[in-house]
């Protein structure tokens, strides 16, 4: 019989997420993944129909699980013990195939738009893996199939690793040519004989193909979220940059043993089915390759932490200088009006009367324009007086003779 909560309960888990998931607080995250899908499956509308307290508790699951699965949100949360840390992350992951047609195509259609629409393995399909009803294909080291698997549904493959191929590091990679979604999933193996997912991978479009891959090199190999960055960019533009290496954290299992392990491709397009390659082969053929992503990944993660001191000072130094840039413009501006004013003075030192400019005169339409008659009177050489017909005289100079000179006696 199910435990029921009460209303009071329910807020005060919604004020902690890490009591709704039932684990502590330095959990890393694939514990906090695993916690989820846990208690998503526990609560799950299909395996509690007609039970509004399940209800409830799978939409906190899904709070809780939205503020700590990311890094920004959990920071906040952490620092303020706030359920407001998860307003500001909407997007949360969605079973697909229990939204139904219609749900579906508007998400479909959000995707197609450029919103990101996160997704989850089928609550369905989890829980036939940790009951072990599913069927597993096996396949050898170094063995590559090619298969079409459908929208939500999984095809399970097993490997045996002897100790020599388990010392030597293991890679299992997928591609689409088609740029399908999909996840790779690795699984654990229960007691019981049932699978408990521990990895998981989304598909990502690299060039012509989508490809994901898992790295057992017996070292920490990092997975890198970038949608994260670009959700943080688009809320700070200014300081985004500082949590652009936020997600890029180690895989939670470096090495396989010895035996038999669970891979899974699942199909995460929204109407199609997905066609795509496996291929898990030994990692012994590129010792040289893995030593130089190790010291990649290693100079990432001290570029990670110089960030965090780098963000401090950038902080100190930025609010100086808005400081300084708000003092310059200030002196800007003063220094502009008192040049103004000066200017304005100094115009007003002087004896002559405001100059009136006359404007020319346009002459309209169905005026003739005036033509006056002037006359030309000869004076002193050089000199004509130019009368015109309203009687006003204007002496003009001219540069030629009118008139002889007298002889000289």
């Amino acid at each position: 019989m199910p435990t029921h909560t009460s209303e009071k309960e329910v807020a005060e888990l919604r004020r902690n997420p890490y009591e709704v998931l039932g684990i502590p607080s330095n959990s890393t995250d694939q514990e906090i993944k695993s916690a989820y899908r846990r208690m998503a499956l526990r609560y799950h509308p299909d395996k509690n129909p007609n039970d509004p307290v399940a209800a409830d508790m799978f939409k906190e699951v899904i709070f809780a699980y939205d503020v700590l699965s990311d890094p920004e949100n959990r920071r906040q949360y952490d620092t303020t013990a706030s359920e407001a840390a998860g307003q500001e992350n909407e997007d949360l992951e969605l079973d697909l195939s229990s939204l139904g047609a219609v749900n579906t195509m508007f998400a479909a259609l959000f995707n197609k738009l450029g919103v990101q629409i996160k997704t989850t393995v089928s609550a369905n399909l989890l829980d036939e893996a940790l009951n072990g009803t599913v069927t597993t294909l096996p396949l050898a080291v170094g063995q590559v199939v090619s298969r079409k698997v459908e929208k939500q549904s999984a095809h399970f493959y097993s490997v045996t690793l002897t100790e020599e191929e388990s010392q030597a590091g293991l890679i299992c990679k997928v591609h689409s040519s088609a740029k399908n979604k999909f996840k790779l999933l690795y699984f654990d193996q229960e007691e019981s004989g049932g699978l408990r997912l521990a990895l998981q991978e989304d598909s990502r479009k690299t060039g012509k193909l989508s490809t994901a891959g898992l790295y057992f090199f017996g070292f920490p190999v990092y997975r890198f979220d970038p949608r994260v960055n670009s959700r943080a960019l688009s809320r700070d533009p200014d300081t985004g940059f500082f949590k652009r290496l936020d997600t890029f954290q180690p895989l939670e299992i470096t090495e396989l043993k010895a035996g038999t392990h669970v891979f899974a491709v699942y199909g995460d397009n929204f109407f199609k089915s997905v066609s795509y390659t496996l291929e898990i082969f030994s990692s012994a053929p590129f010792a040289n390759e893995k030593e130089t992503l190790r010291s990649t990944e290693a100079q990432i993660v001290s570029k990670r932490t110089e960030l965090l001191k780098f963000e401090s000072e950038y902080h100190d130094v930025f609010s100086q200088f808005t400081e300084m840039a708000s003092k310059c413009a200030g002196e800007v501006q003063e220094i502009d009006e008192l040049l103004k004013r000066r200017n304005e003075i100094c115009a007003a030192y002087t004896t002559f009367p405001p100059t009136k400019h006359s404007s020319s005169k346009s002459w309209g339409k169905g005026k003739s324009k005036k033509k006056s008659s002037l006359l030309m009177e000869a004076r002193e050489e050089g000199e004509v007086t130019v009368r015109e017909e309203n009687g006003v005289k204007k002496k003009k100079w001219y540069n030629i003779q009118l008139r002889q000179d007298k002889k000289k006696n």
